[in-house]
């Protein structure tokens, strides 16, 4: 009986120790967890196996992103940047390499006015049949030649057409780019008239804070309705921002419509 007791005493004693051990463990566990963020920043593109662009940003201001595209001609460029002053709205203008080219002294006006400088590739093919060599020549031609003129930094890629795909979205972003699309097409290109540019644009389903705008300076009726849309935007309540100001640039996630979302 004695033996069997003291075995008995000395099992009891080890379960306290092992059991004080357990709850030191335990309490040292919970306390490392109390002071770990409870957030984790994670900063994506992919949605389920697709990669996107960004398309809209989710955000309770009600601020929205004008951009144009600036591929061919110029004749409308100085009329919009007077607009554009004017109002005192800043936006975001995506250009070709050829563009910069044969134009480099808008490009420094577009800079000197405040606005985003955008990558719009050098030559303006679809970026979804080039090689991964071939995206990346396409994209840093023209940075390296707006570089070169402004000493600008470009972050900001619309791939022509809207043409993109899982390997275009992960060339760009391998290249330090922001990959953009759209989530309002003013249908300017279609050349229906200053009537259609202003109704398309200000009353479209998908204008909403955080919305992009898609313009072209090139195109036949866009000058002639800008003045209007953006008073009709304004009269709306919202607040034009570039792209640069409006977009995520970390610690966000994509919804799968395009919409950048802040973790």
């Amino acid at each position: 009986m004695k033996k069997n007791d003291g075995k008995s005493k000395f099992t009891f004693r080890k379960m306290i120790i092992a059991l004080g051990v357990a709850a030191l463990v335990l309490g040292c566990a919970a306390d490392a967890y109390m002071h770990l963020p409870q957030t984790v920043a994670v900063t994506s593109n992919r949605v389920g196996k697709r990669e996107l662009p960004i398309y809209s940003v989710q955000t309770e201001k009600p601020q929205i992103a004008l951009s144009f595209d600036a591929a061919w001609g110029n004749e409308d460029t100085k009329t919009i940047l007077e607009i554009l002053k004017a109002q005192g709205v800043h936006v975001t203008f995506f250009m070709t390499g050829g563009w910069v080219e044969s134009y480099p002294e808008d490009v420094k006006a577009i800079l000197a006015d405040g606005h985003d400088l955008g990558n719009h590739s050098e030559n303006h093919k679809h970026m979804t049949q080039l090689s991964d060599e071939e995206k990346t020549a396409e994209l840093m031609g023209v940075h390296n030649k707006v570089k070169e003129l402004t000493g600008y930094e470009m972050e900001l890629f619309r791939p022509p057409y809207g043409d993109y795909d899982n390997a275009v979205v992960e060339n760009a972003i391998k290249n330090h780019y922001f990959p953009i699309q759209w989530s309002v097409d003013s249908l300017d290109w279609k050349d229906y008239g200053v009537d259609s540019i202003i109704d398309t644009v200000c009353n479209h389903k998908s204008l909403k804070n955080g919305a992009i705008i898609l313009c072209h300076n090139g195109a036949k009726y866009t000058a002639k309705a800008l003045e209007a849309m953006i008073t009709q935007l304004k009269e709306k309540g919202y607040e034009f921002v570039p792209l640069s100001k409006l977009i995520l640039k970390d610690n966000y996630h994509m919804e799968v419509d395009g919409t950048q979302v802040s973790n």
